[in-house]
């Protein structure tokens, strides 16, 4: 494994590490609507339509959480369609952070006009262009909201939306089968003293 393989995972793992059982305890009805949400549109075999995101919208948002989590020789965050999860959570969940994204999607507009004038929209810059932008950007609320949101969704269980084909897991090789086989620990692998 690489360097850059290393400092990625230990960045996302660091990162997810925060947002465990209180994130979860505090939100579980809302997850369990966007649960069901996502299994209905996964049923029908039609794309998740956006709750809350316009199509504009949610194009800028994805570029922001593909830069945040790039892809490379793994699945980035596009790939994961973290994009989905946010918008659901939108609309559930994280309903309070609605006027967060309309405000911050307008200042990441103003943002992208003052650094690269004549540009249209975030989504439309080069890379390096966005990489500029987003660390302008990085100390706003509105980008901790995007990144919190970004690598949730990229850990969170795929029924929510996000974490497609399981890609987040995959990077850091969690097995969701719960088939473990012993010894599970270092003190399973130690023979028991004779008596």
């Amino acid at each position: 494994m690489s360097t850059r393989e290393k400092s990625r995972r230990a960045f996302l793992v660091e990162s997810v590490s925060g947002l465990g059982a209180a994130w979860v305890a505090a939100n579980y009805s809302g997850i369990l609507a966007a649960e069901e949400y996502v299994l209905e549109a996964a049923q029908s075999g039609q794309p998740v339509k956006l709750a809350f995101f316009t199509q504009a919208q949610a194009a800028e948002v994805e570029a922001m959480a593909a830069q945040i989590i790039p892809t490379d020789d793994t699945p980035g965050a596009r790939e994961a369609r973290v994009v989905n999860f946010i918008d659901r959570a939108l609309v559930t969940f994280e309903k309070d952070s609605q006027s967060d994204y309309t405000q911050g999607l307008e200042d990441l507009e103003a943002q992208t006009k003052q650094i690269v004038p004549g540009a249209s929209r975030f989504s439309a810059l080069t890379s390096s262009q966005q990489i500029q932008v987003l660390t302008a950007m990085e100390k706003t609320p509105f980008f901790n909201l995007v990144r919190t949101h970004t690598i949730t969704g990229f850990f969170a269980s795929p029924v929510h939306g996000g974490n497609a084909n399981k890609a987040g897991w995959k990077l850091v090789g969690y097995d969701d089968s719960l088939n473990f086989k012993p010894p599970f620990g270092y003190y399973d692998a130690q023979p028991l003293p004779r008596r």
